[in-house]
């Protein structure tokens, strides 16, 4: 499960979260070398603080969670994570846009973020699998890689679904094998982990990380 833990974003975002909650988030993550932590941008400083020095990223959401903010917000909220410490940031796309046919504003919505990242940070496009048809999903995912995203995401963990091995499939047929696909929301076992890894996910999104990796399943709702 090694190479497990090294994919697993371990995530914390729940509204309510507290300091202590962060600093044991980050202890758990040094502890099994998760990818990196995910959190929101309020708890990016004291993230990247207490992982410095260590191989443990500092990932943070951007229009989160609904991606209905400008793309000025989403740009400016990258920036700012970047300057706090993150050096991946989740953003989630306009999804009303791409459901009325906008596609000009959702590669560009896309591309402000992924041009405000450069190459200071990974820039993940959670594309929200569980409102989309099978069509928009795979428009979402061509948009991502046009406006030069480094992974497409399923799910923000707070809408009606989360990831399924089939969208994650879709997604890599979609992508081709150069874009990272990462599955988040729902994710609780290692059973879960792995049909998705075969499903063709190079990240997975949880707060069960230590569960997965211990062989355990756990009622975390992301």
């Amino acid at each position: 499960m090694n190479k497990i833990a090294g994919m697993i974003d371990h995530t914390l975002l729940k509204p309510e979260a507290i300091k202590q909650q962060i600093i044991s988030l980050c202890e758990e993550a040094k502890e099994y070398s998760f990818a990196s932590v995910c959190v929101n941008p309020i708890w990016v400083k004291t993230a990247s603080g207490l992982l410095a020095g260590t191989t443990v990223k500092v990932c943070t959401v951007i229009g989160f969670p609904l991606g209905a903010t400008t793309s000025a917000t989403k740009a400016f909220e990258t920036k700012d994570a970047i300057e706090n410490g993150a050096t991946e940031v989740d953003m989630v796309i306009n999804i009303g846009a791409l459901k009325d046919g906008n596609l000009e504003l959702v590669k560009g919505d896309i591309k402000a973020v992924a041009d405000a990242a450069g190459n200071k940070a990974l820039t993940k496009v959670i594309i929200e699998t569980s409102l989309l048809t099978d069509e928009e999903k795979e428009t979402a995912c061509r948009l991502a890689v046009e406006a030069g995203a480094d992974f497409v995401k399923t799910s923000t963990g707070f809408s009606t679904g989360g990831a399924t091995a089939p969208d994650i499939q879709l997604m890599r047929k979609t992508v081709g094998p150069d874009i990272g696909v990462k599955a988040s929301g729902g994710v609780r076992s290692s059973e879960d982990t792995q049909k998705l890894v075969e499903a063709g996910a190079t990240r997975i999104g949880a707060s069960s990380g230590v569960a997965i990796v211990n062989g355990l399943t756990s009622t975390s709702d992301y």
